[in-house]
């Protein structure tokens, strides 16, 4: 099943943002409150779009490359939406060298999305991820907290379709 690659637009809601400039609110002023903001705006929106970003900079006062600086260094940041299925394809050196990257191009190949996307009914969304310490089951992925491993591309038909 071929999906369209995303370019999801944000769709926050005003209640969304009422909560997010509550947040900045209660943070304003403390030393460190960056980190702390970004953690419960994530919370609410469920990853940090630059419109997000752009509220906390201003609430803040702080420039908003150094909010954009924190996010993207810090990996428990996410830019892009997540899906209802979040896949991960480990990348790592055990997982790779035993067919992951083969694993994760028919990944892409059926969803019709790269890495850091979701499809466009919100359905999935793709990374990769370096070691997620089942290096015995190697080649490993997940989807939301099922691990399946020992995998080859062919499982992947199979393996989605319990979710489409």
């Amino acid at each position: 099943m071929k999906k369209r690659k995303s370019n999801l637009p944000f769709k926050g809601t005003p209640e969304q943002e009422k909560q997010l400039l509550a947040v900045i609110e209660a943070h304003k002023g403390e030393k460190g409150a960056l980190m702390p903001v970004m953690q419960e705006a994530q919370e609410i929106y469920g990853y940090l779009p630059i419109e997000v970003q752009q509220i906390i900079a201003k609430g803040l006062s702080v420039p908003v490359e150094e909010v954009y600086g924190v996010s993207t260094f810090y990996s428990q940041f996410a830019l892009t939406p997540k899906g209802e299925y979040k896949i991960s394809v480990c990348l790592g050196t055990a997982c790779y060298v035993k067919g992951a990257q083969e694993v994760f191009d028919r990944i892409v190949e059926i969803l019709g999305i790269e890495a850091d996307e979701c499809t466009e009914d919100g359905k999935f969304s793709l990374e990769a991820c370096r070691c997620i310490g089942a290096c015995g089951l190697a080649p490993v992925m997940t989807i939301n907290e099922e691990v399946y491993g020992r995998l080859v591309a062919d499982d992947v038909d199979d393996i989605l379709k319990k979710y489409m």
